[in-house]
Order: C-alpha cells, then structure tokens, then sequence
C-alpha cells in the first residue's frame, strides 16, 4: 500500500531543516524583544517609584511646599508623623497610630524608610528588601485610613472609593513585582549590587 503523502499535492507543506531553523530563529528574536522591552517597562517604572519615595523623603524633609508647607519640613523641628497618625479617625488601631504620632522613633523609622526605598528603587539595588520594608510601610498606613469603613469614628462619611483595594496595595505589589522580576539590572546597578561578595552570600540582600 502506497503510503500518502500530502506534501505530495502541497508543496507548501514540505518542510527543510533550513526552514525550520529561520523559524525558530524568528520565535526566538520576537521572544527577546518581548523581553528587553519588558525589561524596559519595570525599570521605567522602578525609576517612577523609586521617585515617589524620594520625593515625599525631600518634601517632608525640607518643606518644599507641596504635601509640606514652607517652614513645616523636619529638619525645621516639625513631625512628619504628627499630622497623618495624630489625624487618623478610623480603624482598629487608631488609638495606637495617636500614641505614635510624634514619636521620635516613629519620625526615624518613616523618613529613613521613605529615603532607603527611594534610594533602593532608584539604583536598583536591595530591591527585596525595599519590598518587605515598603510593604510593611503601606500595609500600616492603609491600616492608618482603613478603606473598609464608611464612616469615620464621629460618624461622617469616610469617603473611601474602595473597600479594600487603594493605592497602598497597589504601591506594596509594585514594589514586590519589582523584586521578584529583579527589576534592578536595566538602567539600574542590579548586575553590580548582586555580584558584591556579601550579597552573593546573602542573596536576600539582592
């Protein structure tokens, strides 16, 4: 019995290895670019976070006049903490965030971790550890506002557009998507931050 071979009618069907080859090479050209331009995109937006942090660091810092009035910034004697956790008015911990506001210790912790994840976004390096730091930050601020209540403790409304999904949750999984694609080797010293001996041993610090 004659065997059929449909490339018989087709020629379109015959295949060559040389074909096949320029194939391949095709799907493995269109994969990279993907991936450069992939890569592209994380660090553009790891440059955009990473000034998102720097820049509440600055203005908090020096009073430049946005968020923080001229005259108000730390470094002229005013609390970066006071104002948010004194004027939190929801949630099961709002009693604490009152007790921090103020707080030497609270002011530290927020303005040297806003500087740290700015600074580590931006060079991208420690990117993991800016993650856990920045999402610890955001999850206790998103506490601070507490999108799940309608009203606030005196009874107005709380204005809140989601009831659990804001931009602290978006930031925290920015900064994690980040870490976890290793955002930090385009346009960024990632190559360089993971090749230093302590960080090789320790690859958590990457």
């Amino acid at each position: 019995m004659a065997v059929h071979d449909p490339s018989h009618r087709h020629p379109g069907l015959r295949f060559s290895p040389a074909r096949e080859a320029t194939t391949e090479s095709a799907i493995g050209e269109a994969a990279a670019g993907r991936t450069a331009v992939s890569a592209y995109v994380l660090a553009g937006l790891r440059l955009l976070t990473g000034f998102v942090f720097l820049w509440a660091f600055l203005d908090k810092t020096f009073g430049l006049g946005y968020a923080t009035p001229s005259g108000k910034g730390w470094i002229d004697g005013s609390s970066p903490t006071r104002g948010f956790l004194g004027g939190v008015a929801v949630g099961p911990m709002e009693s604490v965030f009152h007790s921090w506001a103020g707080d030497a210790w609270a002011d530290w912790l927020f303005m040297l971790g806003l500087l740290g994840i700015g600074v580590a976004l931006t060079l991208g390096v420690a990117l993991r550890l800016a993650a856990v730091a920045g999402t610890v930050m955001m999850a206790l601020m998103w506490m601070a506002e507490w999108p799940p209540a309608r009203h606030l403790s005196d009874g107005s409304p709380s204005m809140s557009t989601n009831p659990f999904a804001d931009y602290h949750l978006v930031y925290a999984v920015v900064l994690i998507a980040l870490a976890a694609a290793g955002a930090g080797a385009v346009w960024g010293l990632g190559h360089a931050w993971a090749r230093l001996p302590f960080v090789a041993r320790h690859p958590w610090l990457r």
